[in-house]
């Protein structure tokens, strides 16, 4: 039997990197599809590992060939998934964790009937902003833009089967796993409501 497939999408800064990254640790039979990228590399990342970095060239030719499931441009860089490595891995029956936009899910929901959605939201935009802030590597405009993006982002998070809220860390994590684990039984995994909170990061101001 092949893997499930699960994008997990979020605004930038909401930590779904984190998150996915626990996740796979924890679990031995989820794999986390490294996405092709143009952006380039930060001092703190591993190609191969956080992404699979690429000039634009060959980025342009992966995607003229339909080597990708999606892919999307996000500020200027573009990001794929590989299909052929996603096609793999469900193959062997692992479940795969792809870590993409709301673009790219709209692309993958589009192709595959099995996949199941999760959007990472964060626990207020203050709390957004100060992540964003953190990473040290944006200015001020920038730190803007990516705010503006986010509530555009959030926007989508009604098109996911499932919304978590990533406040504390660990019950964030845990409450991806119960989603995970739950799919795997052919359950419907009971998380949190999260319409009010969505209305408030999305109410103006």
């Amino acid at each position: 039997m092949s893997g499930l497939l699960f994008v997990v999408s979020a605004p930038s800064g909401a930590g779904k990197t984190s998150l996915v990254r626990a996740l796979v640790e924890r679990d031995p039979n989820l794999e986390v599809s490294v996405s092709y990228t143009t952006r380039p590399r930060r001092p703190v990342e591993t190609d191969g590992r956080d992404y699979r970095f690429v000039d634009h060239a060959t980025f342009n030719a992966m995607a003229r060939a339909g080597e990708f499931l999606e892919h999307a441009t996000n500020f200027g860089f573009d990001y794929g998934t590989s299909r052929a490595r996603v096609r793999e891995a469900q193959a062997a029956g692992r479940d795969v964790v792809l870590e993409i936009d709301w673009q790219g899910a709209q692309q993958v929901r589009a192709q595959l009937d099995r996949t199941v959605g999760v959007f990472v939201l964060p626990p207020s935009r203050d709390a957004l902003r100060t992540r964003l802030e953190g990473r040290g590597q944006d200015g001020p405009e920038v730190i803007e833009r990516r705010m503006r993006q986010a509530i555009d982002d959030m926007t989508h998070c009604g098109e996911f089967d499932y919304a978590i809220v990533n406040d504390e860390f660990e019950d964030a994590v845990a409450a991806l796993a119960k989603v995970v684990t739950a799919e795997r039984r052919g359950e419907r995994a009971q998380v949190p409501d999260i319409a009010g909170h969505l209305a408030g990061l999305l109410a103006p101001g």
